[in-house]
């Protein structure tokens, strides 16, 4: 299924009079108006192909229904997804579950969609199919060197995969870790860790990038071999200039501050690339901005003063990405929200009066410094980033727009009521 144009604008057609009278009303009081709608306009985020399909629990798995069934029918939901608010011109994919058959139809076909290859990602943390050696007890950081080994050459198969695609960056989750005290060498497993990162960071072509992330816990609830960003940062410094680190939302501890690491991670150059999910309790993989939306809010005021600072492109100097997943929502709505929530907090931040809060912050002035930051927080941005949708080809009102366009119906009808989506 496509999107047409025509469709789009009779869908705008009637919203127009409205939008623009409330896009007129916020860009009285912001001189600065145009400016970020071009940076609205140029921020794309990156959809995970493992999210196209129904999420789960530990205790099962509701599937959807038009689920997509391949590769090809997953970069054709991102290309319905960037068809509705031209911001998710890219899809991350994850090896083995996307292994392109044919990688330079996969390319063509994505390009006629306007999707482009964001990281790959590689799996260590299951055994697949065939698998010779098991990952039960670890992978980069296993004792058995053959273990290691054969982690290493499938996270080079999957840099040769994401290279046929055009691809710049390999993003390495490991599940590495302990379950219980004494079962491991600390010690040990971050150099049997380290050892293999290296081998395979060797093997990166010499314009990519890759992405260390970090876990506080799970599947190991006794230790992670990349368990917090101090680890993740000794990896990515020891490593290399093309190693960084990789924030994934849902993989703190409670109440972490998760805008203070952004800020030292960037100080330091060293942030790579942002994985968007929000969370109540863990890893929770929820709907990004829904449980916490002034923490994002906190995290992009972070994130636009350091890249503001070392002159870095919002669009295109770090990895963003969703990784959320749930099994109660349509999967494409579930996206659609978690796009329209990083828009909304982008734009908030571009609001922040910078000079204004470092004089409040020089002059320990903490409630003018409140004030600020909360003023941008509590200014409804909807109708801007709505205009940067507008002015892009895409819809006023995406999720609207899903629905009045009958578009899951559309996918059903095309490939049934009882598809899985593959890889999960």
């Amino acid at each position: 299924m496509r999107i047409e144009k025509r469709a789009v604008e009779e869908f705008n057609e009637p919203l127009l009079k409205e939008h623009q009278r409330k896009f007129r009303f916020i860009a009285e009081s912001f001189p600065g108006i145009e400016d970020v709608v071009a940076k609205l306009i140029d921020f794309q985020v990156a959809i995970p192909s493992w999210a196209l399909g129904s999420g789960g629990t530990r205790f099962g798995r509701f599937a959807g229904a038009g689920e997509p069934g391949n590769l090809e029918e997953k970069i054709e939901d991102v290309g319905l997804l960037h068809s509705l608010n031209k911001s998710s011109g890219a899809i991350s994919m994850h090896i083995p579950w996307d292994i392109p058959s044919n990688p330079n139809a996969i390319k063509a076909f994505a390009a006629q969609l306007g999707i482009r290859f964001d990281a790959v990602n590689s799996n260590t943390f299951q055994d697949q199919p065939g698998q010779e050696l098991s990952y039960k007890f670890g992978s980069m950081q296993h004792v058995d060197k053959a273990v290691r080994r054969q982690a290493v050459e499938h996270n080079i198969e999957v840099i040769r995969h994401g290279a046929e695609l055009g691809s710049e960056s390999l993003t390495v989750w490991l599940s590495d870790g302990s379950c219980f005290p004494g079962q491991l060498n600390f010690k040990r497993a971050f150099q049997n860790t380290l050892e293999s990162l290296q081998a395979v960071y060797e093997a990166l072509p010499a314009n990519w990038k890759m992405f260390v992330e970090y876990k506080a816990y799970e599947p190991n609830f006794y230790s992670m071999s990349v368990g917090d960003w101090g680890q993740s940062y000794l990896y990515a410094s020891k490593l290399g200039p093309k190693a960084y680190t990789l924030v994934d939302l849902g993989h703190h501890l409670a109440n972490a501050n998760i805008e203070q690491i952004v800020a030292l991670l960037l100080m330091e150059g060293k942030l790579g690339g942002f994985h968007f999910n929000d969370s109540k309790y863990g890893d929770d993989d929820l709907t990004v901005g829904s449980i916490n939306p002034y923490q994002l809010f906190l995290i992009f005021n972070e994130l636009v003063a350091g890249m503001d600072e070392r002159k870095m492109n919002h669009a295109t100097d770090l990895g963003w990405m969703i990784d959320a997943s749930h099994n109660v929502k349509d999967p494409l709505e579930d996206l659609l929200q978690s796009v329209e929530a990083i828009m909304i907090s982008y734009a908030q931040s571009l609001m922040v009066d910078r000079k204004k809060l470092n004089d409040a912050q020089m002059n320990n002035d903490v409630t003018l410094c409140q004030e600020i930051l909360q003023h941008a927080y509590r200014t409804d941005v909807r109708a801007i980033v709505a205009e940067a949708r507008l002015r892009d080809g895409a819809t006023l009102h995406p999720v609207d727009a899903f629905r009045k366009m009958n578009v899951r119906k559309s996918l059903i009808k095309d490939r049934g009521s009882k598809t899985v989506a593959t890889g999960l």
